[in-house]
């Protein structure tokens, strides 16, 4: 669109008479430096946005061709680009640079201008050839360092073609390029920053998940209390066990799960375990709040920043200073929002709406999700520099479904808070709580507090029994809901994202009927392929709802039976389509 314009207004003026004013050059060059900045701004790999300002010089410089050269600088390799440039061709412009020429505009950090290659003494004869200089060519060039404040790091090149007729104005293109190259200069440091930090972040992501695999189950080890956390079965000790190695740390951490399995709890947990304790525990739910009032919350406003801003007001990033800050549901925040958000949680400072002064806090960020942000990654509806920065240490929390056990310890205690709220003293019969563990509760925790509220508040005597609860009525409005889903509304296709899944003894097969009668629940042995009823293997879809079938659709026993994690066939009934059945 920029380069379209340019060239309008290139040809408006080559039609306006002669006695008119053309268009001023320092206007075309403010233009040029306004189009590239937009460039160099817009989210993209280091390459493509470099490339892209080459092209757009075209449209504001009279010049054949360009180069964009870097130097290569602490384990991130050298780039050149050019006009027209595509992946792979990095060799192609360089082998345009001229090698003497651009060393000593790295050495001196000073421009160089050759009205004509063939004649000047920093060229070659190689080097005029390469670019295209002979007896009845006349070419001229242009170089301009790349500096990152007082370093040079490249180089910015232009090479034009003197025909005898153009005019050129040297002086002017020389402090035109210039400028381009001191705004490709900082676009350059923050990418090196940016993937510095990215390193640094990953490594620690590496140490800590290295430091959780090393946890032995079978060791005795002194276990972790959390309020509000109830339960006893191994998920629920290797999840706190895992809390108390992450809150030594002051790294981010993402807090994955199905909704309703206690991802506040754990946040909260994670704070007060923590250096920063006697700090504040600050929280905000992302999705509760529209972007315009979220930036205030978060950041906080001046008097008189908008409508209704009667007095200065802090937000929650003020607030949490020396302490935590977790930010529920972050999956659901703007992709405008998000570049806001990003720059507060890689530098710790911001400004307030409506005012001018930088802050600087320092705040441990604990986020929660039950998006896939990967997908969401893959759709371009999350930033991938934003999913780096946030997800450090991802926790994934268990859903209800796989701790069967701790059913019976949530619904009693559920049952004491209810009887000292409204005096009352009922208790479970024991075929009341089977019931409950034979229950699937998609809605997790929530769910099953909403159930024993709900089932107690209409139980007429002292203890609770099955057919006191809804569900042995065929009344219980929750099954309904997740056993409606019988024609699903068609979702957008979903991006298929590899997957680095860790090697397991057995490959994605289905033991068949006698084998799965015969081995035991836990059996570890490799599972034999399956075979259809006529004889002939089974599709990989058809073994899995094989599998599903066979151990009553409950993940955890699939799993066991195919040899993979819970979260493996969880991907693989996403991938295939499958949907679940809730008994």
């Amino acid at each position: 669109m920029a380069q379209r314009e340019v060239r309008l207004v290139e040809s408006e003026q080559s039609r306006q008479p002669m006695n008119q004013n053309p268009i001023p050059l320092s206007e075309i060059a403010l233009t040029g430096i306004f189009e590239i900045s937009k460039i160099l701004t817009a989210p993209a790999r280091l390459e493509v946005t470099l490339a892209n300002v080459v092209n757009l010089l075209q449209s504001f410089l009279q010049m054949r061709n360009g180069v964009v050269s870097l130097l290569a600088d602490d384990g991130v390799p050298d780039i050149t680009v050019g006009v027209g440039w595509n992946e792979g061709s990095d060799n192609r412009y360089r082998a345009r640079l001229p090698q003497k020429a651009i060393d000593q505009i790295v050495a001196t950090s000073v421009p160089l201008v050759a009205d004509n290659v063939s004649t000047h003494p920093m060229f070659s004869a190689a080097d005029a050839l390469a670019l295209g200089a002979t007896d009845e060519t006349r070419v001229s060039f242009i170089g301009v360092p790349i500096r990152i404040d007082s370093r040079v790091v490249g180089t910015l090149t232009i090479d034009r073609l003197r025909d005898g007729q153009s005019v050129f104005r040297m002086d002017a293109d020389v402090r035109f390029l210039t400028m381009v190259a001191n705004l490709i200069g900082q676009t350059v440091k923050l990418h090196r920053v940016v993937a510095r930090d990215r390193e640094r972040l990953m490594a620690e992501s590496h140490r800590l998940q290295k430091e959780l695999s090393e946890l032995k189950p079978q060791r005795e080890r002194k276990r972790v209390r959390v309020d509000g956390i109830v339960g006893e079965s191994p998920a629920i000790r290797t999840l706190l066990a895992k809390v108390s190695i992450i809150a030594k740390s002051q790294s981010p951490v993402l807090l994955r799960g199905e909704s309703g399995t206690g991802k506040e709890l754990i946040a909260k947990a994670i704070h007060e375990l923590s250096a920063r304790a006697n700090g504040p525990f600050i929280k905000i739910n992302c999705a509760a709040l529209p972007e315009s009032v979220l930036e205030s919350e978060l950041f906080g406003h001046e008097k008189g920043a908008f409508t209704g801003a009667i007095a200065s007001r802090k937000g929650r990033f003020e607030l949490a200073d020396k302490g935590t800050l977790f930010l529920d549901e972050i999956g659901e925040i703007s992709a405008s929002f998000q570049a806001k958000l990003l720059r507060v949680l890689q530098e710790q400072e911001f400004e307030r709406v409506g005012g001018n002064q930088t802050i600087k806090v320092n705040v441990r960020i604990v986020a929660a999700t039950n998006r896939n942000l990967e997908e969401a990654v893959a759709r371009k509806e999350f930033r991938a520099d934003l999913y780096y920065r946030i997800n450090v240490v991802p926790m994934i929390l268990p859903p209800l479904r796989d701790r069967p056990s701790d059913i019976p310890l949530l619904a009693t205690e559920f049952l004491k808070n209810f009887n000292k709220e409204n005096d009352r003293e009922l208790a479970f019969e024991p075929h009341a709580l089977e019931l409950l563990k034979a229950c699937s509760f998609p809605g997790n925790v929530r769910e099953l507090e909403n159930c024993v509220r709900r089932t107690a508040t209409l139980a007429m005597g002292p203890e609770i029994h099955d057919s006191d609860f809804a569900c042995h009525q065929d009344e219980c409005l929750s099954a309904i809901l997740w056993k409606g889903h019988t024609e699903p509304a068609p979702e957008r296709p979903r991006p298929q994202i590899p997957l680095q899944v860790l090697p397991r003894k057995a490959p994605l097969e289905v033991v068949t009927t006698r084998e799965v009668a015969s081995a035991p629940p836990e059996s570890g042995a490799a599972p034999a392929q399956a075979e259809a009823g006529n004889g002939a293997p089974m599709s990989e879809r058809e073994r899995l709802i094989n599998a599903m079938e066979r151990s009553g659709w409950v993940q955890a026993k699939a799993a066991r039976l195919l040899g993979l994690t819970p979260r493996q066939i969880g991907y693989a009934l996403k991938k295939y389509d499958i949907e679940l059945k809730h008994f």
